[in-house]
């Protein structure tokens, strides 16, 4: 069956139900969200004698909810204008209409003879064939077909959704005996590809997957925490980002998901999992059940294992729970011997490694804390998964992990693992004798640029099903590299395009880059048939080396910094002119020269969660790596087209003067970043090469002409200029801006409308791109911009610390 799905029905507008709604009107569904009729009316409808058969009456609680959660940060919209494809209703009215649904998703409060109600109501207007799914995070699937007709239950499974879900990429995806395997594999593929989720085919036990393991590892840190005589400081800074895991580590986390939520999940697993092994584990620790019993539950209570409070100078303060005493006390910084050997090591494997290899009380936590988790996952075999890769792909798209159990298993051995189980007084599962019998030490491996894994029923490694059209770098990286220097890689994916990516610290962009980039062109030139821009760090890019550009303005060393300057731009001008094809596939941060280096591309294939921006002007200087040029450039063909070329000119001066970055790829289009009809996104970061190499041979493929230079640009000279000059003097006047500000913001107008020309111009790109060096260079050399500078580098070096 061609199955398509064009409009979905989301029953329930809670914070799950009303953020579901937004995520698919941001792949371009048509949503109908519903919710119940508030039972009584409330002061304000009282007040304006709004009855209660007043539509405003019956969808308050849907209206509401939705307002509430298009208003939230961080938006669970793409765009705001997305929320025009979400239509409102309640259940008394409107249930006939998801009779036009090709998805129908309840998501309404988890009780389970609630959930039966709202599937009654189903059954008498979903037409058949329609897929219907509930979002419980812990109701047995099963357990809701009773009284269903087989068509309901055909079409019939659990789609667990992660909060947000928007940012949180797993779906976990729970049939029922009757569930029909064509709708399986239906939404296995539709949630990763049109979805974006990483989907994950759980059975029907409690809490699926993530659940299960994420919070036995929480449950077992609880009790280690009293065993190990260790602080929520110290807990949280040996399981944050040190270990490959969200900032909020831990008991962050906690205070943010809601203590009580966390509880009544570790209950459940106490009460429906007798036969499992560490059952102990999910009785809660004198601590936590006080904490429960006060109502110190997080953030939803204002206080959890921190809390914020105002000293008696007025400034805010986050004190720290102290667990021994329940009291809170001022924060003391964690300090390990182990951490700090650690620091200057960036490869996430590399550093794991060393942690456990620790020989103080750090290393004997990491010791404890994989011991325990090892031996869980590998006895959660078959009775949650089949597959040990679900494990993982579930721990690192629902909890942020980087790497999953048996990803950090497969760091330090087979051997070496077993041992930290037996070490932790656990016992291993039987299959990995069985594993070690046959000879296999890894339960993963890379094949002809495939991903396989140890399959434990048939004993050796298969390759994951419906990974096929997935494009990894680490599975060409040791065979497939053509060349590389310490910043950057530049590899063969096949079919004649190469990829290169750069893994500096932040990605940002230096000398080794840079001539990674020009390698990469002369190689490409010679033998390939087109070059993607990519990389598989947290962000693309931060931008250039802010550090190694203070250095030389600190100095004053003008002709080096106009030199390095010069050959970025040079540089950015060859991606554009080159004769390949050069895609940038660009995801997360694309900030500054990341920024620069995408507008330059020839197709942009972002990443939908894309944040992107031309952020110079914080830093004290306007973009000198091509950035203002382009926006030059940009403005001129806008402009062609008849546009109002003041109102024109000021919005995209605005972009540049405040910095301003796109919360998703779709916002980038808005702010001018990306080209409407030239770039495109892509919401699955799993197909996300793959998809900008099919871009880049598509273009090679269609007869590749690189374009010429740009010699008529269309500037304002004086005409523009006079408004940028006497806006910022307003501002500076008003004293909305500094006079710094005011000169960079001069400096800006100038090299957008091309000088000081006393009329409407036409002027090359080379002669934009030398007003917009001149004009960064002067600026570095400004004090004012050389503090900012030197602020920027410092918060840098405690980011990385």
């Amino acid at each position: 069956m061609n199955r398509i799905i064009r409009k979905v029905a989301v029953l329930g507008s809670g914070v799950m139900g009303s953020r579901i709604a937004c995520h698919f009107a941001n792949i371009g569904c048509e949503v109908l969200l519903l919710d119940i009729v508030p039972r009584e009316q409330n002061e304000e409808e009282k007040k304006k004698n709004i009855a209660i058969t007043d539509s405003r009456f019956k969808n308050r609680l849907v209206n509401d909810a939705l307002k509430f959660a298009i208003t939230s940060n961080p938006s669970p919209l793409y765009s705001k204008s997305f929320a025009s494809k979400i239509v409102k209703g309640n259940f008394d009215d409107d249930m006939a209409k998801i009779a036009d649904a090709d998805w129908i998703i309840e998501v309404v409060i988890e009780r389970l003879d609630i959930k039966k109600k709202v599937f009654e109501q189903v059954e008498k207007y979903r037409k058949l064939g329609t897929i219907i799914s509930s979002n419980t995070s812990g109701i047995p699937i099963h357990s809701m077909l009773e009284e269903r007709s087989e068509d309901f239950q055909a079409h019939f499974c659990g789609t667990h959704f992660f909060n947000p879900p928007r940012y949180l990429p797993l779906l976990e995806i729970i049939p029922t005996q009757k569930t029909n395997q064509e709708i399986l594999d239906f939404l296995l593929e539709f949630g990763s590809k049109n979805l974006g989720k990483k989907t994950v085919l759980c059975k029907d036990t409690p809490a699926f997957i993530a659940n299960r393991v994420g919070v036995f590892a929480i449950m077992s840190l609880f009790h280690a925490v009293q065993e190990m005589d260790l602080t929520v400081e110290e807990v949280d800074k040996l399981t944050g980002p040190v270990l490959g895991r969200p900032k909020s580590a831990t008991f962050r986390t906690c205070d943010v998901v809601g203590l009580d939520t966390l509880v009544h999940v570790a209950n459940g697993l106490k009460e429906n999992c007798p036969n499992d092994e560490e059952k102990a584990l999910f009785e809660l620790p004198k601590y936590i059940s006080e904490m429960v019993d006060k109502q110190w539950l997080g953030s939803k209570t204002g206080q959890g294992f921190y809390k914020k409070v105002k000293g008696d100078d007025g400034q805010s303060e986050i004190l720290v729970l102290d667990l021994k005493t329940l009291e809170y006390r001022k924060q003391v910084k964690a300090k390990f011997a182990t951490l700090e050997m650690t620091k200057a090591v960036d490869d996430l494997k590399a550093r794991t490694k060393m942690l456990l290899q620790g020989q103080d009380k750090a290393g004997e936590f990491y010791r404890k804390l994989f011991g325990s988790l090892f031996a869980y996952v590998s006895n959660r075999i078959p009775e949650i998964s089949d597959e040990l890769y679900k494990i993982d792909d579930a721990l690192k798209a629902g909890f942020g992990w980087e790497l999953g159990p048996f990803e950090t298993w497969d760091i330090i051995g087979l051997e070496a693992g077993l041992e930290l189980i037996t070490k932790s007084g656990r016992k291993p599962a039987d299959w990995l004798a069985q594993m070690q019998t046959s000879g296999i030490k890894s339960f993963y491996e890379f094949t002809d640029g495939k991903r396989q894994y140890y399959s434990i029923p048939d004993k050796k490694m298969q390759a994951i099903a419906g990974a096929e059209d997935i494009l990894l770098l680490d599975a060409f990286r040791e065979k497939n590299t053509v060349w590389k220097n310490a910043d950057s890689t530049l590899i063969h994916i096949g079919d004649g395009i190469l990829n290169l990516e750069f893994h500096t610290k932040m990605n940002t962009i230096g000398a080794g880059v840079i001539e990674g980039i020009n390698k990469s062109i002369d190689l490409a030139e010679k033998e390939y048939k087109g070059l993607v821009i990519s990389n598989n760090g947290q962000n693309f890019s931060a931008g250039a080396n802010v550090g190694m550009i203070f250095m030389m303005a600190a100095e004053q060393e003008y002709d080096e910094l106009n030199f390095a300057v010069k050959t970025f731009q040079d540089t950015m001008m060859r991606l554009r002119y080159s004769n390949i094809p050069v895609v940038v596939a660009p995801h997360n941060m694309a900030l500054g020269g990341g920024c620069e280096m995408s507008m330059h591309a020839d197709k942009v294939v972002a990443h939908a969660e894309l944040y992107m921006g031309l952020v110079e002007f914080g830093v004290g200087v306007i973009p000198g790596g091509g950035g203002s040029k382009e926006f030059a450039k940009r403005l001129s063909d806008e402009l062609k087209e008849g546009d109002i070329r003041i109102n024109r000119m000021r919005e995209r001066f605005l972009t540049i003067g405040q910095a301003k970055v796109s919360t998703s790829a779709h916002e980038a289009f808005e702010l001018g970043y990306l080209r409407k009809g030239i770039d495109e996104v892509v919401i699955s970061r799993e197909y996300h090469l793959a998809l900008a190499k099919s871009a880049c041979l598509s273009l090679s493929e269609a007869g590749y002409i690189a374009p010429k230079k740009e010699k008529n640009v269309f500037v304002l000279g004086q005409e523009g200029l006079g408004i940028v000059y006497v806006g910022a003097n307003s501002m500076v006047s008003g004293n909305y801006m500094s006079e710094h500000d005011q000169l960079i913001s001069e400096k800006l107008g100038f090299v957008i409308c091309g000088g000081d020309l006393s009329e409407n111009s036409l002027v090359s790109e080379q002669y934009l791109l030398d007003l917009e060096r001149k004009a960064f260079v002067e600026l570095c050399m400004q004090r004012k911009s050389l503090e900012r500078m030197e602020s920027l580098v410092k918060y840098g070096k405690i980011l990385r610390n």
